[in-house]
């Protein structure tokens, strides 16, 4: 997505706030939430339906804002599906396995290179389990990051400037050309960080194709899509930190492209894309020659 279609989105959003909080308010009721959000960020486009993969410009430019310096995880996963075990499968175990494991990785090392106004991104992460939300009115893509953020705001009733929120959902792709988004806002005041992921079971176009685990294929597309947000998050958590000339972040310029190796978080092995690195693409260095580093 260009900057230009994120500054407008971003106006959008406040002027939502501003004007209209109740236009904001499906699924919940936005007068019940004190919140703001900005705009989707860091689509990691389905294959062969967008940017992607260092398209659009060589390195990645610093502009002026902050980072995340550590991050304090807690999953959601939003959706009458969830209420059952055999929809549910790995999905929450698995993530939780995630999540847990990562800041003690090698993997959230191909992030820290880059600093913001507040200092270096960090690779220290705490994660504090899974939330559960079976009341949902969500039908389709949401239109509005406030419908994820006022969920964000319903089930974490004390969040933390270096939160970051992924929500995992039970809607299908469809036509949709992106698997996954991150954004940020705030609630009650609070600043936070957020992610949107759709149920990525079955689908052809977010699917990492790791038959050499013994993860599902659902839980296997979450994961890879999961770290690429995470790492976007970490070094361009509110939009005005490390993107290259054409709004790529780091993960997006890496996107769909893999090492020769599972990483291992959690315990476990994963099949997870990697980032970008400018001191990589600087030494011709990567596992693909052109700065892609997954550690």
């Amino acid at each position: 997505m260009s900057r230009s279609l994120r500054r407008l989105g971003l106006l959008a959003a406040a002027l939502l706030v501003v004007a209209a909080p109740a236009a904001q308010a499906a699924p919940h009721d936005a007068d019940v939430f004190d919140i703001q959000s900005g705009p989707e960020l860091g689509h990691i486009h389905a294959k062969h339906a967008g940017a992607g993969q260092g398209a659009s410009a060589p390195l990645l430019v610093y502009h002026g804002g902050t980072v995340m310096t550590s991050s304090a995880v807690t999953a959601i996963f939003w959706g009458t599906k969830f209420s059952s075990a055999s929809y549910t499968g790995d999905l929450m175990t698995g993530l939780d396995k995630l999540y847990g494991g990562i800041g003690a990785s090698a993997y959230v090392h191909s992030d820290t290179e880059y600093s913001g106004s507040n200092g270096p991104v960090g690779a220290a992460s705490t994660y504090s389990g899974h939330k559960v939300d079976t009341l949902s009115s969500l039908r389709r893509a949401p239109s509005r990051t406030s419908q994820i953020l006022t969920e964000v705001a319903k089930v974490i009733t004390n969040p933390v400037p270096n939160g970051y929120y992924p929500v995992y959902t039970d809607l299908k792709r469809g036509n949709a050309g992106y698997c996954a988004w991150h954004s940020w806002g705030s609630i009650n005041g609070v600043p936070v960080q957020f992610g949107f992921f759709f149920d990525l079971a079955g689908d052809p176009g977010c699917d990492p194709q790791d038959p050499s685990t013994t993860h599902s294929q659902a839980l296997e597309a979450l994961a890879n899509v999961s770290g690429h947000e995470l790492s976007e998050a970490l070094t361009d958590p509110r939009g005005d930190a490390w993107y290259d000339g054409g709004g790529e972040e780091n993960a997006d310029k890496c996107a769909w492209t893999f090492g020769s190796s599972l990483l291992s978080i959690g315990g476990t092995s994963w099949k997870i894309q990697g980032n970008f690195s400018n001191a990589a693409f600087a030494a011709h260095s990567g596992y693909d020659g052109a700065g892609c580093i997954d550690h």
